[in-house]
């Protein structure tokens, strides 16, 4: 049958990986926010704090980031190119 026009698509923030799994480069402006927000918060840690807590503050920064990567991005799965 095809894909009703009333029916909504989900607007993801985030595309898939063509190869692998994970997310690519933001598709929207919201991704982009997330990005710039996880980079303006990333460079002071690297350079103020020092190790073991520079480590620990990558770490939650990194898992944080995954989180709204998996919320507001395409399913994750192993992908091997194509469609």
């Amino acid at each position: 049958m095809g894909s009703d026009p009333l029916v909504e698509r989900p607007k993801y923030w985030f595309a898939a990986k063509r190869y692998g799994w994970g997310w690519g480069l933001p598709l929207c402006w919201q991704g982009w926010v997330v990005m710039g927000a996880w980079l303006a918060v990333l460079v002071p840690l690297v350079v103020l704090l020092e190790e073991p807590e520079r480590g620990v503050a990558v770490l939650a920064e990194s898992v944080v980031l995954v989180a709204v990567c998996w919320w507001k991005g395409e399913p994750p799965r192993w992908r091997w190119g194509g469609n």
